[in-house]
């Protein structure tokens, strides 16, 4: 097994875990025996809480292997439930920040695609809506900056489909830097973070929000 990353604590209470995952970690094991968020977790809530026997953490959302940024793990199956809930009503906030290749056009704009995932060969394709298993997404997007070919853009998700930033973005012309699998020109890490994450306490009701910038020397930090 590769070396485990140190996994900063965001935020933590009986119902909420909130954590900055790094880039290159898988969020649940894929039974490959390389690191991922879930069972590490466990294993800190169980070494810091000295919590006996099996630890409960719930994955309420996922980010791809290359991906890092803001993550929220449930630590009760109330507060899993509750948080799933807001996810699928599209409550749950969940905003980005890429570079991309090129410039979108207009700056500022709202994107909507029909999606569908070949499983086989893990890539997401934009289909026809009418597609059968074709998926519906959505996500707005500003263009923050551009320099040397490249813009950096913050995007709000409306939907949480598989590749979905990645595919939509390369859909318009722009995929994201070091994103080869869905058209990038250029080499090196996937040039996506999870920079903010909204939601409304799974017991409390209160809106909270958390965020971590992209890490200095990362690219777009």
């Amino acid at each position: 097994m590769s070396e485990a990353p140190e996994i900063p604590i965001l935020y933590e209470d009986n119902h909420l875990l909130v954590i900055v995952k790094p880039p290159g970690l898988l969020s649940q094991s894929d039974g490959s025996g390389a690191p991922d968020v879930l069972t590490l977790m466990k294993a800190s809530v169980k070494r810091r809480h000295q919590k006996p026997g099996q630890v409960y953490l719930g994955l309420v959302h996922r980010l791809d292997r290359p991906v890092g940024g803001v993550m929220v793990l449930a630590r009760t199956s109330k507060g899993a439930a509750r948080l799933s809930a807001q996810i699928r009503e599209r409550r749950f906030e969940k905003v980005y920040l890429a570079e991309v290749e090129g410039c979108p056009t207009p700056q500022a704009g709202e994107l909507c695609h029909a999606l569908l995932k070949d499983t086989k060969h893990n890539v997401v394709s934009v289909v026809d809506p009418a597609t059968p298993r074709a998926q519906e997404a959505r996500l707005e997007y500003v263009v923050e900056s551009f320099a040397q070919g490249m813009a950096r853009v913050r995007i709000q998700l409306h939907t949480g489909r598989p590749h979905q930033i990645r595919v939509q973005m390369a859909a318009i012309g722009c995929p994201l830097v070091g994103d080869r699998k869905y058209g990038a020109s250029s080499a090196g890490d996937l040039a996506l973070w999870a920079c903010q994450i909204g939601l409304e306490h799974p017991t409390r009701g209160e809106w909270m929000t958390f965020a971590a910038p992209w890490p200095a020397g990362e690219r777009g930090g």
